[in-house]
This record gives structure tokens, sequence and C-alpha cells, in this order.
């Protein structure tokens, strides 16, 4: 199945699951399920919430992961800091990476928002070099708008 077919389905399954709920914690843990369920090449989806001036690791599928991450530390805070999506071709080489699992290779990074503000990040980590590419960055981006959407 190529991506874009995959990242319609994944949109589906996901706006059908969200419908009618809005608590974070919720639809952070179905929408990090679902991906982990549906991405091929992945071993680490989850989210980092905005907490008391640093990222809280919150719901996530995979190994355990690191609980805290400052703003200045990693693609997670650099995501955050830049307020863009951050997508990394190979975590060796990017600088102040956070080696939660040496299995991951590389990442991709996307703000959530709430109400102007960024609340969380959507982190995916891949055991592969060059895992996520412009489609990936669509598909994603469009879970992470269902999700906004879902808040309310």
């Amino acid at each position: 199945m190529n991506k874009k077919i995959a990242y319609t389905e994944i949109t589906k399954q996901l706006t059908a699951l969200l419908d009618d709920e809005h608590d974070l914690i919720a639809v952070m843990a179905n929408t990090s399920a679902l991906l982990y369920q549906s991405l091929h090449d992945i071993n680490w989806v989850g989210f980092y919430r905005n907490v008391n001036q640093e990222l809280l690791l919150g719901p996530f599928q995979g190994k355990p992961a690191c609980f805290r991450i400052p703003f200045s530390k990693g693609v997670c805070g650099s995501c955050f800091m830049k307020r863009q999506i951050m997508r990394v071709d190979n975590v060796k080489q990017f600088p102040g990476h956070i080696a939660c699992d040496c299995a991951s290779l590389s990442e991709i990074v996307l703000p959530v928002y709430h109400k102007g503000e960024i609340i969380a990040v959507l982190d995916i980590d891949a055991p592969i070099f060059n895992r996520f590419d412009a489609e990936d960055e669509a598909g994603l981006s469009e879970v992470v708008n269902i999700l906004e959407r879902s808040l309310k």
C-alpha cells in the first residue's frame, strides 16, 4: 500500500476514533496506538506534553522513553522551540539528540497546538535511516490537525 492511501485510511480511522472525545490524554492515547499499529518501519510513537517549562512524557507506544525533555534539547525540544516540524534522516548527526532507544535512527516530530499554544509534540522514531519523507510529513500533519480539532 502506498503512503498516500495509508494516510487516507489512518485519517479516516482517527476521525472515527476521536468523534465526540475531547480529553487530551484519551485522544493522545488512541492516536499513538493507531499510528503505532498502522505505520511500517517505526519503533516508537507518542507525545511529549508541554508541562512546567519542559516536555513531559505522555501517551506512547514502544519501549520505555525519557520522562522529561528540556526545550533546549533533542529533536522534540527543537520542534517546540522552532515551532515547526522537524524531520531528521539520521539522528546520529543531529546535535543534542537524546537517545532513549539506541535502535532509533531517524525521527519526525510535529507540534500540537490548542488555542494558539503548543501543548505537545508528536514524536515518531524509526529503526532505519531516511524513514520519513514529505508524504509522511503531509499525512502526519493531517493526523495532528484531526487531533487538534477534537480538543475544541
